[in-house]
């Protein structure tokens, strides 16, 4: 058990894998095995008790703090409320306010959340479960999900398990109909990164009155001489989200089409304003919009995998349109009316 620790977890006691479910599993049976220890009357070894500390500061921050499910790399809709329910029962009680983990950026308040993947890819061997969403983001408002990923179908033997490992399930850039990572399959039909990509900078700003999470990756570098680099900026007092997705040229290679993705839960009305320059939002019952002067945006249909092996229609808004041999810096706005 002490290899498999030693191989898998890295230096904070995250899963190599960034699977927020692997985590999950983890401390799972790491506190059923020291259960077990305490039922028998013997001592639990010291390694125990340190990757429980470590898994449940990493479990606190990427469930407790929000009490949703964070659909990135392999993850679906768990509800863990009654985990929460036997960890306090049995005396546990994990806490963490870091604003960074496992290649993830949380940053949030009692309302909103602002969550966004700004890890490297795993090495080969820990990415059977690892989905192309580098720099992709999720906003949860009161308790509910305004941009999400569109979550993970686990089932190897289907065509949806490719599907959804695509960058184009996430709420990021996506390149010339390509996924930021490529992946080959493996002889248990299973997928695994062949080619992955790194972050190349990253700057996390958390005040009371302004967030800005900034990051950058080379995933588009070799194949196409392009990085794309985000920032999104929230303004608290204002309720205001505002984006810009950098997509930098480094070869002049030109005419290249691009996407960018915001996905929305299956629940969620969306509609077109009349002048076609805006879309409003209707988070049940909230009013939000989203615009982006000067670009082409549509609603775009789309399927949601949040919940495990299953799939239901859902709506996602699209900004489109092409490269050329200069750096293009796309702006989008999403504002709560």
């Amino acid at each position: 058990m002490k290899r498999i620790v030693k191989s898998s977890f890295d230096n904070d006691g995250f899963p190599k894998s960034r699977s927020i479910r692997q985590l999950c599993f983890y401390l799972k049976y790491f506190i059923l095995i020291r259960e077990w220890f305490k039922e028998s009357q013997n001592e639990t070894p010291d390694f125990i008790n340190e990757n429980i500390y470590y898994l449940g500061q990493a479990y606190a921050f990427a469930w407790q703090n929000n009490k949703k499910d964070l659909l990135f790399n392999g993850n679906h809709e768990t509800n863990n409320v009654d985990f929460d329910h036997y960890l306090r029962k049995l005396g546990y009680n994990f806490k963490n306010q870091s604003n960074e983990l496992g290649g993830y950026a949380i940053l949030n308040n009692k309302k909103t959340s602002l969550i966004m993947d700004v890890g490297s890819s795993p090495d080969k061997k820990f990415s059977s479960n690892y989905q192309a969403g580098a720099l992709s983001f999720e906003i949860i408002s009161n308790g509910k999900k305004l941009i999400c990923n569109s979550g993970y179908f686990q089932n190897h033997n289907n065509q949806l398990n490719k599907l959804s490992k695509s960058s184009a399930i996430h709420s990021t850039v996506i390149l010339d109909d390509r996924s930021s990572c490529k992946f080959n399959k493996t002889k248990n039909k299973s997928s695994e990164i062949s080619y992955g990509l790194k972050i190349l900078k990253k700057n996390i700003v958390f005040e009371k009155n302004y967030w800005k999470i900034n990051a950058a990756h080379d995933g588009y570098l070799k194949q196409y001489g392009v990085i794309h680099d985000r920032e999104i900026e929230f303004y608290p007092e204002q309720t205001k989200f505002i984006g810009h997705d950098k997509i930098i040229s480094k070869n002049m290679i030109k005419n290249l089409k691009f996407e960018i993705r915001f996905h929305l839960e299956p629940n969620i009305k969306v509609m077109k304003t009349q002048d076609n320059k805006s879309i409003l939002i209707d988070l049940d019952g909230e009013g939000w919009k989203f615009n982006s002067d000067n670009n082409n945006v549509n609603i775009d249909n789309g399927l949601y995998f949040g919940k495990k092996d299953s799939f239901v229609d859902n709506k996602n808004i699209v900004i489109s349109g092409m490269t050329n041999d200069e750096n293009q810096t796309i702006k989008w706005e999403i504002t709560k009316i």
